[in-house]
């Protein structure tokens, strides 16, 4: 319950309210983490948040949006933060090995995607054919362009909007449009889906309607969580705590739950 202190080692402006950090341990190692773990990650004298690491050794995409996650973007290199870790469960990616891969994600859930990105591109040969769908709002808000264009070399990346400009040549409309596009072969696809709840509710409508199983579609689910270790009660999602059993659900066990207005 400790937040141990690490140091801002690089600070990167991803979009016009997002940021992604590199952090190093004043003191020991960097933390094991799993592709879909957070951090809970403390400003002082502000407050404390929950982050999805969004790469290895330990980078953190985070969106300002309260005052904790503003005090966190605004952490140049140098300033010191505590982080305790990490939580939660992870992509169950070792299961997916020898069938193909279908990642989508919306807007920042592509951050708690990342690392599981980069296992399936660092062990290339162990998975079939990868598909990765990312939307966004407009193109000023994609993530990682840089790393979508290289990731193209190694999978198939397709890229939509909700609205652009004239000077954007790509698709326009929700990300769910893209799974239209794509080849699924239902009794070897495994599936990994991040970003708002309600992208999430659709993403997997149409990928239980292409015929992949309920249990090969991993959502990763996202709550005000206070403790990080299932005591608060904060992150209650019907019977579960997202803290302690997820971030990281099967559409099996979320099923019920997703559909239940305002819950």
């Amino acid at each position: 319950m400790v937040p141990a202190p690490f140091r801002v080692v690089s600070h990167e402006q991803d979009t016009a309210d997002t940021w992604t950090i590199a952090l190093e341990p004043l003191s020991g190692g960097a933390p094991a983490v799993a592709p879909g773990q957070f951090m809970m990650v403390y400003a002082f004298g502000t407050g404390e948040v929950p982050i999805s690491v969004s790469g290895l050794p330990l980078l953190l995409t985070v969106r300002a949006v309260g005052a904790v996650t503003r005090a966190v973007c605004a952490a140049g290199p140098g300033t010191v933060l505590g982080l305790r870790g990490p939580f939660g469960n992870a992509w169950p990616i070792d299961e997916a090995a020898g069938s193909d891969v279908v990642v989508i994600a919306g807007g920042i859930g592509l951050a708690p995607l990342r690392p599981l990105v980069l296992r399936v591109l660092a062990e290339r040969d162990r998975y079939g054919a990868v598909t990765l769908l990312y939307g966004a709002r407009t193109p000023a808000d994609l993530l990682y362009p840089r790393p979508l264009h290289g990731w193209r070399r190694h999978i198939d990346v397709a890229v939509t909007v909700d609205s652009a400009g004239g000077d954007w040549s790509g698709h326009v409309g929700v990300v769910t449009k893209l799974l239209g596009e794509v080849e699924i072969r239902p009794g070897t696809t495994s599936a990994f889906v991040c970003g708002p709840e309600i992208m999430m509710r659709f993403a997997a409508r149409a990928l239980l309607d292409r015929g992949v199983a309920a249990e090969r579609i991993a959502i990763s689910m996202e709550r005000h969580m206070e403790c990080g270790i299932g005591l608060c009660g904060h992150c209650q999602l019907g019977p579960t705590l997202i803290c302690r059993d997820g971030p990281v659900y099967t559409h099996a066990e979320l099923s019920r739950w997703l559909e239940v207005r305002e819950l």
